[in-house]
C-alpha cells in the first residue's frame, strides 16, 4: 500500500485541474468550477488522511466530480430555473404560469440580445411608439378603438380608477368585492386610486337597480370585477355588461370590467364556459376593458387595457403610466404572441396554453400509454391512472378536465419518489393523490419525455 505521504503529494494542485479540458469547455463562471475543485481535492486529502481511500483518482475523474457539484451548486443557487409541469394545472402561478409560444421566445432572445427597434421608426428615421404594433394586432383582434400596456393587470385597475375615479365614488358588486392573489384586493385598490367605495346588491345577489339607485352625483363610474378564482353557486343573480353599460351610457358614466384572465378568442370549446371574451364586453358596451396576458392569453407577465380612445388617452398622457410601462422583452413576447391570433387554427396550435386545453382526453390517453410502454421497455415501472386536470391561473375555478397521467411504482413511499422526482437536474414535479404519484401528461411537452422516461426508470429500479 503506498505511503499516505506519497498519496498527499500526488493530489493535483487546483490550477492544473482547471486547465482540463472537461472543465474549460464547461459552460460555467471560473470562479464557480474553481470553488468546486477545491472541494473536491478536499474531500480527496480528508478521506486519504482518514484511511477511507488509498488511491488517487485520475485527474479527468477528479474533473468530472468538480464539473457535476458546479452544476449541482447552481442550480440549487438559482431562484428561476426550467422545470417540467406535471401537475396538469396549465396556468399554475407558482411555476410562471404561461408558456410562451416559439416564435415568442425567439422574439424575446433577439429583443433581450440585441439592440431594437423600441421606440424607432424605422420608416421615417425617427422616434417611435414603442406600443405601436401590440396596438395594431389588439385592435384586429378585439375592434378596440385604442389600446395600452402595463405592467400588471393590478396596475391596470389602478390605472383607470386613479384617472376616472380619482376623487369621486365607483360603484361595484358587493359579490365582486374580490382579493385576486398576493393581496390585491378591489376595495384596497379602490382606497389607493382616492375613489370611494360603493358596495351595491348583496354577496350573491346584484340587480341593475341596486346600481341604479346607488347613483348620485359624486360618481365616476361603475366596475365589474370578474371574480376569476372563485365563485358563488346555488341562489345567485348578477347584472350583465351589457345591462351595465346601458345604464352607464344613460347617466353619462364609464363603466369599467376587470375581465381577469383574458381570452381573445371562445374558450368553452374547451370546456371552460363563462370566461369573459375581450371583444364581446367592448361589443356590449363596455368602455374599458382590462385583463391579464400571462394568463388565457398565453404571453408574458403584463396588464393589457382596452376602450374608448379618449379614457385611453388620458392615461397614456398621466405620470403613473410611467411607472408601469413595460419592457422592450415584454413587448417582444406580447407582439409575437398576438401575431398567431389572426389564425385561430395557428393559435390552437402554436400557443402551449390553447394547446394544452385542446388537447382530447384519447390523445391524452395515448401518449401516456405510450410513455408508460417506454419506460416499461427500459425496465421501469409505471401505470396509467384517468385524472382530472384544470385551468388554472385564476380561469373557471372548480372545472375539470379529463386527462390522464403517468404514475412511478416503486418499494420508496411516494414521498419519497415525489422528493426525488423535484430535486432532478430538472425538476419533475408531480402531485400525491391518493396514495400514488401522479405525473399528468397534459402539461408536459413530448420533447421531454425521453427525460422523464429516463428519470423513472431510475426511480423505480433503484
Amino acid at each position: 500500500m503506498p505511503d499516505r505521504e506519497d498519496l498527499l503529494k500526488q493530489i493535483p494542485q487546483v490550477d492544473k485541474l482547471l486547465q482540463s479540458e472537461i472543465i474549460t469547455n464547461f459552460d460555467m463562471y471560473r470562479h464557480e468550477v474553481t470553488g468546486a475543485v477545491k472541494d473536491v481535492l478536499s474531500e480527496l486529502r480528508d478521506g486519504l488522511l482518514s484511511g477511507v481511500l488509498n488511491t488517487i483518482p485520475e485527474d479527468d475523474e477528479l474533473a468530472h466530480s468538480a464539473v457535476k457539484l458546479a452544476t449541482k451548486r447552481a442550480q440549487s443557487n438559482s431562484d428561476v430555473r426550467r422545470v417540467i409541469n406535471g401537475t396538469g394545472v396549465i396556468l399554475h402561478s407558482n411555476l410562471g404560469r404561461a408558456c410562451l409560444s416559439k416564435a415568442a421566445a425567439e422574439a424575446v432572445v433577439e429583443a433581450a440580445s440585441s439592440y431594437c427597434t423600441l421606440e424607432y421608426d424605422i420608416t421615417e428615421g425617427e422616434r417611435g411608439n414603442r406600443t405601436a404594433a401590440v396596438e395594431k394586432y389588439l385592435r384586429e383582434i378585439t375592434g378596440c378603438e385604442a389600446s395600452m400596456i402595463v405592467n400588471n393587470n393590478a396596475a391596470a385597475v389602478l390605472l383607470m380608477l386613479s384617472i376616472i375615479a380619482g376623487d369621486g365614488t365607483v360603484l361595484v358588486s358587493r359579490g365582486e368585492l374580490v382579493e385576486i392573489g398576493g393581496g390585491f384586493r378591489i376595495p384596497e385598490i379602490i382606497s389607493q386610486c382616492g375613489c370611494l367605495l360603493k358596495e351595491v346588491g348583496t354577496t350573491n345577489k346584484t340587480r341593475v337597480t341596486d346600481y341604479a339607485f346607488a347613483i348620485d352625483n359624486d360618481t365616476k363610474a361603475i366596475l365589474k370585477v370578474h371574480p376569476s378564482n372563485f365563485k358563488i353557486v346555488g341562489f345567485t343573480e348578477t347584472v350583465t355588461i351589457k345591462e351595465l353599460a346601458s345604464l352607464g351610457k344613460s347617466h353619462d358614466i364609464p363603466v369599467i370590467e376587470d375581465i381577469g384572465s383574458g381570452a381573445l378568442v371562445d374558450v368553452g370549446r374547451y370546456g371552460l364556459k363563462g370566461e369573459p371574451l375581450a371583444k364581446e364586453s367592448l361589443e356590449n358596451g363596455a368602455d374599458i376593458v382590462s385583463f391579464s396576458a400571462d394568463k388565457l392569453l398565453g404571453s408574458l407577465q403584463c396588464g393589457i387595457i382596452l376602450g374608448c380612445e379618449k379614457y385611453i388617452s388620458a392615461m397614456k398622457k398621466h405620470p403613473l403610466y410611467r411607472a408601469f410601462r413595460v419592457d422592450k422583452i415584454t413587448i417582444a413576447a406580447l407582439e409575437a404572441t398576438l401575431r398567431v391570433y389572426a389564425d385561430p387554427i395557428a393559435a390552437e396550435r402554436d400557443i402551449p396554453v390553447l394547446s394544452m386545453l385542446s388537447l382530447t382526453a384519447d390523445t391524452l390517453r395515448i401518449r401516456a400509454e405510450d410513455l408508460c410502454y417506454e419506460i416499461r421497455k427500459q425496465g421501469g415501472l409505471a401505470q396509467v391512472v384517468s385524472i382530472k386536470s384544470v385551468a388554472g391561473g385564476g380561469a373557471i375555478p372548480g372545472l375539470e378536465l379529463e386527462s390522464f397521467a403517468i404514475s412511478p411504482e416503486s418499494k420508496e413511499s411516494t414521498d419519497e419518489m415525489e422528493e426525488q422526482l423535484r430535486n432532478l437536474s430538472t425538476p419533475i414535479i408531480g402531485y400525491i393523490d391518493n396514495g400514488k404519484l401522479l405525473i399528468d401528461v397534459r402539461t408536459i411537452f413530448e420533447e421531454d419525455y425521453e427525460y422523464i422516461t429516463r428519470a423513472i426508470v431510475d426511480l423505480t429500479t433503484g
